[in-house]
């Protein structure tokens, strides 16, 4: 007797986004002007905006390329996250990259680095061990001073502050470095984190371990859900890629 199908397995898999056969043999990173492009078998990758994908030096191209050599039979952009970045600094954050670094800021405003539990102990004192560092990193080396407040009561961040940080941003507007510099702080839900791996005072994992402190803390008391879990790595991914593509720019601080 054949096995039934599960009507909405059946629907759900239908509703699924058909992905693309990898089409290509070769992948390649080739000069073009003042920049990098990855090609398909000699042929130069496009944004989904039709843009040729041309990243300012050979090891941000070579991210890229790293990602569609690795695709098997079916290109999967989940498995892609430095193609992805690049093709939204492309296509979106260069059309108005005052509007990215606004939000960056916005997250400062409310920084998690600021926020801390009113308990237990432990816990405080994890978050001070990962947490004051980068806060004296950046009152020291960007000038920047935080008003720090317990539990969720909203603290408003000194006016001053937020602009010395949007000046210092604001230097650089390459759109590739934005879009990195935006992914980290939203993952993390700090732009100090971000900004901190920006300029290379942290790695990703430094940035990511402060970032979960609280969660951390959670799952060793009460352990892990799997769908968290999996939902966690993929998150991860995207923090990992959007760190080694501002790395792979050059130029941090």
């Amino acid at each position: 007797m054949p096995e039934k199908t599960d009507p909405m397995s059946k629907a759900q898999e239908q509703m699924r986004p058909q992905l693309p056969r990898r089409f290509y043999s070769q992948v390649s990173v080739e000069p073009a002007g003042d920049a990098f492009e990855v090609r398909l078998d000699g042929r130069p990758v496009r944004t989904p905006g039709r843009t040729p994908l041309a990243l300012p030096t050979k090891a941000a191209a070579q991210l890229i390329a790293d990602e569609f050599a690795a695709q098997a039979d079916i290109i999967d952009p989940t498995s892609m996250p430095a193609t992805r970045l690049a093709n939204t600094a492309i296509d979106g954050v260069s059309q108005d990259p005052q509007a990215v670094l606004e939000d960056v800021l916005r997250y400062a405003g409310t920084d998690l680095l600021c926020y801390r539990a009113e308990g237990p102990a432990g816990l405080l004192a994890k978050q001070a061990e990962l947490w004051d560092p980068v806060l004296d990193w950046a009152r020291t080396s960007l000038h920047l001073r935080f008003f720090l407040a317990e539990g969720v009561m909203h603290v408003a961040q000194p006016r001053e502050t937020l602009a010395v940080l949007g000046a210092h941003l604001a230097r650089d507007l390459d759109p590739l470095r934005l879009a990195a510099l935006h992914v980290m702080t939203t993952l993390t839900g700090s732009a100090l984190l971000a900004v901190a791996v920006d300029a290379g005072e942290l790695d990703a994992e430094a940035a990511w371990r402060a970032a979960h402190v609280d969660e951390d803390w959670n799952i060793a008391l009460w352990g892990e859900d799997a769908e968290a879990a999996a939902r966690r790595a993929m998150r991860w991914n995207d923090m990992k890629a959007a760190a080694a593509l501002r790395l792979a720019l050059g130029d941090a601080g």
